[in-house]
């Protein structure tokens, strides 16, 4: 499917198709490392964001206390994360990537990156210019997402259509 876009403003809508079918794919690009989708979540977040505590990887995977538990002990007893007192509680504990997590993150990585590069090759020299001027502003939206759970800065008046077929209504 060839998707035509337009210059002139962003199109929320279209962007958010974009990302779906980019991540749709990216998420499943060859491997080096054959974990689940939630393992592999786990690793990534911690791999991240450090140490952390289950109960933000409750939050950040969108797991039960009780299933977030299981992962991190199947985990444990695979070798790619370990339990540490946390130094600011000593009744917590923080999960922290072992050597081999951290090994587990960085092959898939540069596996992407190899997968990646021969679709970008593939790219017309403005295409991949036009990517590169986006990493900024998608790096920012990865930003403000991470920080969800905190109020959003006011609104830049700026150029957005947002398209939505069923409109939300204040009650």
């Amino acid at each position: 499917m060839t998707h035509h876009f337009s210059n002139a403003d962003l199109s929320v809508s279209d962007f958010t198709t974009v990302i779906e079918d980019f991540a749709s794919i990216f998420i499943r690009l060859p491997s080096v490392e054959k974990l689940s989708f939630t393992t592999l979540s786990v690793l990534h977040t911690l791999s991240r964001k450090g140490p952390t505590r289950l109960n933000e990887l409750t939050l950040t995977e969108q797991l039960t206390q009780p299933a977030i538990t299981q992962m991190v002990t199947r985990l444990e007893n695979d070798g790619l994360v370990e339990r540490r007192p946390d130094p600011s509680d000593g009744r917590a504990v923080r999960v922290h990537l072992t050597t081999l997590g951290t090994h587990v993150v960085e092959a898939r990585h540069a596996d992407r990156v190899t997968q990646l590069t021969r679709f970008v090759e593939h790219l017309s020299p403005e295409e991949q210019r036009a990517i590169a001027s986006a990493l900024p502003a998608l790096a920012r939206v990865v930003e403000l997402g991470r920080n969800a759970s905190s109020p959003l800065p006011p609104r830049p008046s700026a150029s957005i259509e947002q398209h939505t077929e069923h409109p939300q209504q204040e009650e």
